[in-house]
């Protein structure tokens, strides 16, 4: 390792480490922060993810939106695509800023809120907004931007919160999302898992966040313009949607050979996932 990139490893992780504080009850926080640190090494997914969609990821003009630390933006670049990265916390812009130096990239930064995005109209062929909807202050304004940002036919890939998801991404607790908001929040309090101390300041308490039915969150965005498709539904029918566990699979079989795979599935969305991951096509031509 060259000591200018010593130098910026040493930046980041000074940079990087107030932003987990609030996640050390973590059993697996060394792993989870080294993620962090590294978070442009763990993209392969994502990147998998847009190809599937997009084609190629060479020289696509990609927002990433809600950038975070910066992980795939960076990736996106070092594939091919012309990204311009924009993230409302300033503290993550010089994060993203030290994790292109560590390649020597020139990546357009943008400290701006998804609700009034300084960018031309038509201007992208991607859009990538992974949690980030959930955390906004208005949902709406923020889909109506991606709208207005992407070229006709083009795409936005989004994640959101199911509303009813029995374990809550953000605070790992089985059942909270089933419960009236403020007995919700009184039992992470119980728990000692509220964000309080973090370096977070909005948007965070579980009352605050934007958390979506399925078919309500469809229906808005074809009002907007869109076309969804459920990645993750796609992925079943093509034979792609992996399942970790072996009782699962074997779940997954026997009702394949019922030919109760896609309902299943979509109950387990309805009720059960904790996740939405969707393909927003801007309609035009």
């Amino acid at each position: 390792m060259s000591d200018l990139s010593q130098t910026i490893d040493e930046q980041l992780a000074v940079a990087i480490d107030p932003w987990l504080q609030h996640m050390t009850w973590r059993r697996d926080f060394s792993a989870w922060r080294e993620r962090r640190l590294h978070q442009e090494h763990y993209q392969a997914e994502r990147l998998a993810q847009v190809r599937r969609v997009m084609g190629e990821v060479q020289s696509l003009r990609v927002l990433d939106l809600g950038a975070g630390m910066g992980g795939f933006a960076v990736a996106a670049a070092l594939a091919g695509a012309r990204v311009t990265a924009c993230e409302y916390n300033p503290a993550y812009c010089r994060i993203i800023r030290l994790r292109a130096a560590r390649y020597r990239l020139s990546l357009p930064i943008i400290n701006a809120a998804g609700e009034a995005l300084p960018l031309p109209n038509a201007a992208f062929d991607l859009v990538v907004a992974w949690d980030v909807i959930e955390h906004v202050k208005d949902p709406v304004a923020v889909l109506r931007e991606l709208a207005r940002v992407l070229r006709p036919g083009g795409h936005a890939l989004i994640t959101a919160i199911n509303r009813r998801a029995w374990i809550d991404p953000h605070y790992h607790m089985r059942g909270i999302n089933w419960l009236p908001r403020p007995l919700a929040e009184l039992v992470i309090e119980l728990r000692g898992r509220t964000k309080r101390g973090a370096a977070f300041r909005d948007m965070q308490r579980l009352s605050e966040m934007h958390y979506f039915h399925y078919h309500e969150l469809v229906r808005l965005c074809n009002q907007l313009g869109f076309t969804v498709t459920d990645l993750r539904e796609q992925a079943l029918l093509a034979g792609q949607l992996p399942s970790r566990k072996p009782l699962r699979r074997a779940i997954r079989r026997v009702l394949r050979r019922m030919g109760l795979e896609q309902t299943a599935y979509r109950w387990q969305r309805r009720f059960y996932a904790g996740m939405f991951e969707l393909d927003l096509c801007k309609e035009g031509v």
